[in-house]
């Protein structure tokens, strides 16, 4: 047996020859924007990678940087122009390689989807996600873009880095170029298909031809691009056997355009979604190929690579748990912090031009300023709650050397996740509470479940700290009648979700929030998640084959509800306008797949056995039954601080945290950053 066998997972942590260099593994760090591509100290950017690059990571990918200002996405964006440019970059790539990592830089034009004047394409076409129009590029225009993205990679080798990507798919500027939805020029850049792809070639060909042959070029090829009139499958493979023989190393796989209406990496998309697309080409190309989206576990991978994939690429996983592949090599699968696609910290934090995160690992993109240092003095604290806060801040004290003893009243850990886990699509929510029983036993802390710990109990504890992560309870709505119905006509998501409430065939549910939807998910959903059904999940969305229907995308064909549902909202504004960016679109496009109503601006004015009652507007006008069986509350929470006032009065000192101190939409995110800031102060 050879030591590559004894290994683990022996194909994900087999070394790649490329010929001029080598890589440790099979894992590339897919590219993401950090929020600190425009710093002019790069610092905290060269430590958030070279602590992935000391996690064992094979190969990474920086965020993108633009190789001229009209490649910017957004103004004075990560930008790499000139000798002085390249120069700080060396901050970077030493850091890396002093971890014994390698590094390419993605050059990333955003053409049409820049949010700037300067933007543009190959044609004067705005795209639906940015307000500015491009302007169209002439012959001698796309000739000096080809020359900055082959002055960016001269300057990036001078950086030190190892190789670069070229951005090529997603939608940005050489999709553009690509697909005949954006691309209806005639002269030499335009027309067949032959002309389109002359862009990306060139760009790939004359890289090669600035760094010669000992220097990595990735090309990110868009394998299937979600929208209309995109490429066709023979249009792809003619792409890539024409990108291998310009120069390219790697083909990494591109899934989507940004303005496509399928989802692809969020977590109702099922575990290597994408992969059978990637198969697909591996008869058709002879240098490797690199699977991406929605490969989260180690498992997942080794299979990946197991179908004759030779290289896999995780993103948002390596935010999660900068350690990922060491913690597969070392046969230890169950400690890594696994990422649950939420999108929340980190795609959420980009679009809103923020400094990315992890929401179940606040130190991501934070490495400089939030440390778990050990402390210089241990003390003893009770952490009151064990949802997402109190799980947070509890491991984070214990890691640190204080004694923690975490207090929960339930049976399990969890809190709140153990009813998102049981909404259709967020299966993952599983993952990170096992990370969180596994660190509960690696840092000593006591638990202790089914006990509701009393006042008494934590003034004689002789605790120096009590950590309040208590969590929150539902917020009660008054309806009227609804105390002559029998028990069960009206009820919480607490009792839907936690001792699982029997909901009839029609339901309304009273708020449109994250629960709210969560909630509509789930009645339409019963029984069945399409994220554990790749084959139904892709029918419901509407992904196709390319060979079969151009861009791989026809329309949708979801199943039959399980039960008619009503959405209601207070508010007259869109419904679920604080969802997510990234994610708020897919619920509500689901539960319209799925014939949920939503209605808007609505009173409530009583409920009966004939149904809800409902009004319109400051006025109460147009009285309206909704035949409903049974009445769901989601009308958000409120904290739960029963022991704040006793403690503070017995001069206990108190910290408050997570739902406890905010009950804003059940925000694991904030929560979960909040206990691990406080554990690292005290």
């Amino acid at each position: 047996m050879t030591q590559a066998e004894t290994l683990p997972y022996p194909r994900l942590l087999a070394p790649l020859d490329l010929g001029h260099t080598t890589l440790r593994n099979r894992v590339i760090m897919g590219s993401m924007h950090s929020g600190l591509e425009s710093s002019r100290d790069f610092s905290k950017l060269a430590a958030f990678y070279a602590e992935r690059a000391a996690g064992g990571v094979g190969l990474i990918v920086t965020g993108g940087f633009s190789p001229n200002v009209a490649g910017w996405v957004y103004p004075f964006s990560g930008m790499l122009a000139t000798p002085s440019a390249a120069r700080r970059h060396h901050k970077i790539t030493g850091a890396v390689h002093a971890e014994g990592g390698k590094i390419a830089l993605q050059i990333l034009h955003a053409g049409r989807y820049a949010h700037h004047p300067f933007a543009v394409s190959a044609a004067r076409l705005r795209s639906p996600i940015s307000r500015f129009t491009p302007h169209a590029l002439s012959s001698r225009g796309v000739e000096r873009q080809i020359a900055a993205f082959v002055r960016c990679a001269k300057y990036a080798r001078e950086a030190g880095y190892d190789g670069v990507e070229v951005m090529g798919s997603e939608g940005y500027l050489i999709n553009q170029f690509l697909a005949e939805h954006t691309n209806p020029r005639t002269d030499e850049w335009g027309g067949a298909f032959e002309n389109r792809m002359r862009f990306p070639v060139e760009i790939v060909r004359r890289i090669r031809e600035a760094v010669g042959p000992d220097f990595i070029i990735i090309y990110r090829l868009s394998l299937i691009d979600l929208v209309p009139d995109g490429q066709s499958w023979e249009q792809v493979v003619m792409l890539a056997q024409a990108i291998e023989a310009a120069g390219a190393s790697i083909i990494n796989s591109g899934i989507g355009w940004h303005e496509a209406r399928v989802p692809t990496i969020a977590t109702s998309v099922p575990r290597a979604a994408f992969v059978w697309v990637t198969q697909k080409l591996r008869e058709h190309v002879a240098i490797p190929i690199c699977a991406a989206n929605r490969i989260n576990t180690p498992e997942v991978a080794e299979q990946v690579l197991a179908d004759g994939i030779d290289l896999v690429s995780m993103a948002r996983p390596l935010l999660a748990d900068a350690a990922f592949v060491n913690k597969s090599a070392a046969g230890q699968p169950r400690d890594i912090n696994t990422c649950i696609a939420c999108n929340q910290a980190c795609l959420d934090h980009v679009f809103k031009a923020k400094r990315i995160s992890c929401l179940v690992n606040p130190r991501a993109g934070h490495e400089t300023e939030l440390v778990y240092a050990p402390t210089a003095q241990a003390r003893r604290i009770a952490v009151v709650g064990a949802g997402p806060a109190g799980l947070a801040c509890a491991t984070v004290l214990a890691e640190r050397g204080h004694q923690v003893d975490l207090f929960e009243s339930a049976s399990e850990i969890g809190g709140q996740f153990n009813m998102a886990k049981r909404i259709p699509g967020k299966e993952e929510f599983h993952e990170t509470l096992r990370y969180f029983k596994r660190r509960i036993v690696a840092t000593d802390v006591r638990l202790h479940l089914q006990h509701r710990v009393s006042v008494e109990e934590l003034v004689g504890g002789n605790f120096d700290d009590v950590v309040l992560a208590s969590g929150v309870t539902p917020r009660e709505v008054h309806l009227p009648g609804a105390e002559s119905l029998p028990p069960g006509r009206v009820v919480s998501y607490l009792d839907v979700l936690s001792k699982n409430a029997p909901v009839g065939p029609r339901a309304a549910i009273i708020g449109a929030g994250g629960i709210g939807f969560d909630m509509a998910e789930f009645l339409v959903d019963e029984g069945h998640s399409p994220a554990l059904d790749p084959e139904a999940w892709r029918r419901e969305w509407g992904v196709m084959d390319p060979a079969q229907a151009v861009g791989g995308v026809v329309a949708p064909n979801p199943g039959a509800p399980a039960r008619q549902v009503f959405l209601l909202q207070r508010k007259t504004g869109k419904a679920g306008g604080g969802l997510g960016k990234t994610t708020g679109w897919i619920h509500r496009a689901s539960i319209k797949m799925k014939r949920v109503e939503t209605i808007v601006g609505v009173n409530y004015e009583k409920v009966d056995e004939d149904g809800l009652w409902i009004s319109f507007g400051e006025s109460r006008e147009g009285l309206k039954r909704l035949d409903v069986d049974t009445v769901v509350i989601c009308a958000g929470q409120e904290p739960l601080r029963e022991l704040e006032t006793p403690l503070m009065q017995a001069g206990i000192k108190l910290h408050r945290i997570g739902g406890a101190d905010v009950a804003a939409e059940l925000d694991a995110k904030r929560a979960i950053d909040q206990g691990s800031r406080l554990a690292a102060r005290l």
